[in-house]
């Protein structure tokens, strides 16, 4: 099982990113070989306590990439 994960790129901008609500989110895949690959999706800058509670995963199949939805 290898992982990934896709960190915010500092350089990219728009237009919420000056905002007070806006927050960057990490992209970690974990990749099974005899299981659908788990995407989990949290914020970069989660603290200790936070991070159990602020994720999100979703099994590959059960979402795809934002460039099919454009």
């Amino acid at each position: 099982m290898s992982t990934n994960s896709h960190l915010p790129d500092p350089a990219a901008s728009d237009d919420q990113a000056d905002t007070p609500t806006a927050r960057r989110c990490v992209a970690r895949i974990e990749e099974y070989d005899d299981a659908p690959d788990v995407c989990t999706l949290y914020p970069a800058d989660a603290t200790p306590l936070e991070l159990p509670t602020t994720w999100i995963s979703a099994k590959e199949g059960s979402y795809v990439s934002l460039e099919e939805m454009r």
